[in-house]
C-alpha cells in the first residue's frame, strides 16, 4: 500500500513538475506548482516527517504560492502565443544529447555514494517537532540566529529603499 501511494504521489509530482515548465501561461504554471507541492507534502507524510509536511503545506503551498498568484494576477501577464524558441532540429538534438550525458554523469557520481538503507532505518523521532526543536536550539543555534539577523538587515534595507522612493 505504501509503495502504491509513493508511486502515485511521485508520478503526480513528476508530471505536474513538468507541466510547470511547459505551460505558456504563468497562472497555470503556478497552479501546477501548487499540485507539485501538495504531492511533495504527501511524500513527507510517507516519510513520517510531520513537521516538514506542515511547513510544506502552510508555508510553501499556502503562503508563498498565494503570494505568487497575487503577483501574477496583479501583473496581468498575457498568454504567450509564440514559442520562446524556434523549432530547430539541431538545438533539440543537442539538448537531448547533453541531457542524456548529464544523466549518465549523475548516475555515475551519485551511484557511487548512494546506498539504499533498509526500511525503518531512520533515527528515532525523525521529522518530529521535538527532534527539530532540539537540533535547532542546540547544534544549529548559531546559524539560526545568524539567519534571523540577516533577515532583519534585509527588512531594514527594504524599508530604507522603499522610503527613498516615497519621498
Amino acid at each position: 500500500m505504501e509503495l502504491a501511494l509513493f508511486a502515485g504521489l511521485a508520478l503526480v509530482a513528476s508530471i505536474s513538475g513538468l507541466l510547470v515548465i511547459m505551460q505558456r501561461h504563468a497562472l497555470y504554471s503556478a497552479l501546477f506548482l501548487i499540485i507539485t507541492m501538495g504531492s511533495l507534502a504527501g511524500l513527507y507524510i510517507l516519510l513520517d516527517a510531520h513537521f516538514v509536511w506542515a511547513v510544506q503545506v502552510l508555508v510553501y503551498a499556502g503562503a508563498i504560492m498565494v503570494l505568487f498568484l497575487f503577483v501574477i494576477m496583479l501583473l496581468n501577464l498575457p498568454r504567450e502565443e509564440t514559442p520562446w524558441a524556434p523549432r530547430d532540429l539541431k538545438r533539440i538534438l543537442s539538448a537531448i544529447v547533453l541531457s542524456v550525458a548529464l544523466m549518465v554523469e549523475l548516475v555515475v557520481v551519485v551511484g557511487r555514494h548512494f546506498t539504499l538503507t533498509p526500511a525503518g532505518a531512520a533515527p528515532e523521532g525523525f521529522g518530529t517537532t521535538q527532534m527539530i526543536g532540539r537540533l535547532l536550539f542546540s547544534e544549529f543555534l548559531f546559524p539560526f540566529e545568524i539567519t534571523s539577523i540577516i533577515l532583519l538587515v534585509a527588512i531594514v534595507g527594504a524599508m530604507v529603499l522603499a522610503k527613498k522612493h516615497l519621498t
